[in-house]
């Protein structure tokens, strides 16, 4: 299944994400996932001034930027796909700011333990990983004290997701058993659990679960020319994405 993600991805970098790097690098706010809902509405993240951030699966690496502009004293990048870390490679280059960049998978991390002050994940190995090997692995990372936020797809939009297509308006799988969802042809591997499980898991791995927050689509926003499954129309009336914070006692 990771094999199967790194081609996936491999293939969106052709598709789409290298070539909107460099202006995803140059934005000056934070937001999240497809919407581009602002940081400064949802309020996820801790103060990072001075802090030690790594990412599990971060792709061209652009939230990792952000947050080295934000004051981030280390931002370590961690991601699978070769292609995915040549483009932010290019984009440090092009900008000027030095993040550290690490080839794994989010489940396997070679960096030492206690190492960082926050872990984040947005669409990363959050969604692409398996959650009971990518969550420890965090909670390993972290500091005591530290913090964790996510964001994937809900639930929610997992289940009115169809084999093929668009997401719709009616239920289309079980909530329950949602686990591991294989989409067709090349779209590769991605994992997801109820909320309840969601919440067990965060627990027995030792994290304390300080918020969930459920992503509105903005006025403003326009269904996503890359990611077109969702329109934006749905996202405005349910959560298609949402960002969990927990943090390590």
């Amino acid at each position: 299944m990771s094999a199967r993600n790194v081609e996936a991805w491999t293939r969106a970098n052709t598709d789409y994400t290298d070539a909107r790097a460099e202006e995803a690098w140059g934005k000056d706010e934070i937001d999240w996932g497809i919407w581009a809902v602002p940081e400064s509405e949802v309020h996820a993240l801790p103060d990072v001034s001075g802090k030690d951030v790594v990412e599990l699966g971060c792709g061209t690496a652009y939230f990792g930027a952000w947050l080295k502009r934000r004051g981030a004293r280390r931002v370590v990048g961690v991601d699978p796909t070769p292609a995915q870390l040549e483009t932010a490679r290019r984009c440090m280059a092009k900008t000027g700011i030095e993040l550290e960049l690490v080839q794994a998978f989010g489940e396997d991390v070679p960096l030492p333990d206690a190492s960082f002050d926050l872990v984040i994940s947005e669409h990363g190995a959050a969604a692409w990983a398996d959650p009971e090997r990518w969550l420890p692995e965090a909670y390993r990372l972290l500091r005591p004290g530290g913090r964790l936020v996510f964001l994937h797809t809900s639930p929610l939009a997992y289940c009115c997701f169809p084999a093929v297509g668009q997401i719709t308006e009616q239920l289309q799988r079980p909530y329950f058993g949602l686990d591991a969802v294989v989409w067709p042809g090349d779209d590769g591997v991605e994992y997801q659990l109820t909320h309840a499980e969601w919440i067990s898991l965060l627990r027995e791995t030792g994290f304390l679960v300080e918020r969930l927050i459920e992503l509105q689509a903005t006025e403003s926003a326009v269904t996503h020319e890359y990611y077109n499954d969702v329109p934006v129309e749905w996202a405005r009336q349910w959560p298609e994405e949402e960002i969990w914070v927990a943090s390590k006692p």
